[in-house]
């Protein structure tokens, strides 16, 4: 393409002054349409900018910048350390959980709880057992809760609406996990071990809250519901000490699963 410019040239050379001119004129403008740059300034005639015009710019396109921490300068990304593996519950456990499950218990896993001698390794926390409210909720093992739960679906809601034609609301409890020994002896409470539950009173839907002291001597209902509870129970704890048996249990029912030789039980 140079030889042919050059002929030009030496063409328009050997022309009159006027004629060569005009022939100058016409070839420079043939030169500039074979170039997108400028000619006289010697721009290059590509795109320097961030991105040429054949690579369009997409919104979700990671871009390489020191600020993000994701991404090195080789352009991998960088993966967070995983998470150490949580601790995996005994089957004994698991299976627990599925029953407490089926009897449609409210409850929250707790953290392991080690005091001394006291703790459970697997708490749960109760707020309910179907539409009964626990009142606090009850931190428990899982065995205790759900033998609590049975008892409570099984005897204490039927017996309910059987002597006072209503349901139970809530179940108001004094005492569930709490690391002591039994009164006036040295040896560990059952509480400690988040086995047992004490129950100050029982609260109907129908508005009557029954309180579990030693009823009056002409409160024939309050005292039939209360000797259901006291009985029923001993089919499902180990241990079921109420009113009437001592001083210290005046005013609450004490209900646990101590495991105890041969199966005994002690109901009082």
């Amino acid at each position: 393409m140079a030889g042919k410019f050059r002929a030009v040239f030496l063409s328009i050379a050997r022309q009159p002054r006027p004629a060569a001119l005009l022939a100058t004129g016409l070839a420079l403008a043939t030169v500039s349409a074979c170039n997108t740059g400028n000619v006289l300034s010697l721009e290059p005639a590509v795109d320097v900018g961030s991105q040429t015009a054949a690579v369009p710019q997409y919104s979700g396109m990671q871009r390489l910048v020191p600020s993000n921490p994701y991404m090195t300068q080789a352009a991998y990304p960088r993966m967070d350390t995983p998470m150490s593996p949580t601790e995996q519950m005994p089957a004994s456990e698991t299976d627990c959980r599925q029953q407490l499950k089926r009897f449609d218990v409210a409850y929250t896993d707790l953290a392991p709880i080690h005091e001394g001698q006291c703790g459970i390794d697997y708490p749960v926390k109760v707020s309910a057992i179907g539409s009964v409210e626990m009142k606090p909720a009850a931190t428990l093992t899982c065995d205790m809760a759900a033998t609590f739960a049975a008892w409570t679906k099984n005897e204490l809601v039927p017996s309910a609406r059987w002597r006072y034609f209503s349901g139970v609301k809530t179940i108001h409890q004094g005492s569930s996990y709490s690391c002591r020994n039994i009164a006036g002896e040295g040896v560990l409470s059952e509480h400690g071990k988040g086995n047992a539950l004490d129950v100050m009173s029982i609260e109907l839907n129908n508005g009557d809250d029954i309180d579990v002291r030693k009823p009056g001597l002409f409160a024939f209902r309050t005292r039939g519901f209360l000797n259901n509870v006291r009985a029923d129970g001993c089919q499902y704890f180990t241990t079921v000490l109420g009113p009437g048996y001592n001083y210290d249990h005046r005013n609450h029912f004490h209900f646990d699963i101590k495991n105890r030789k041969n199966g005994y039980r002690a109901c009082r």
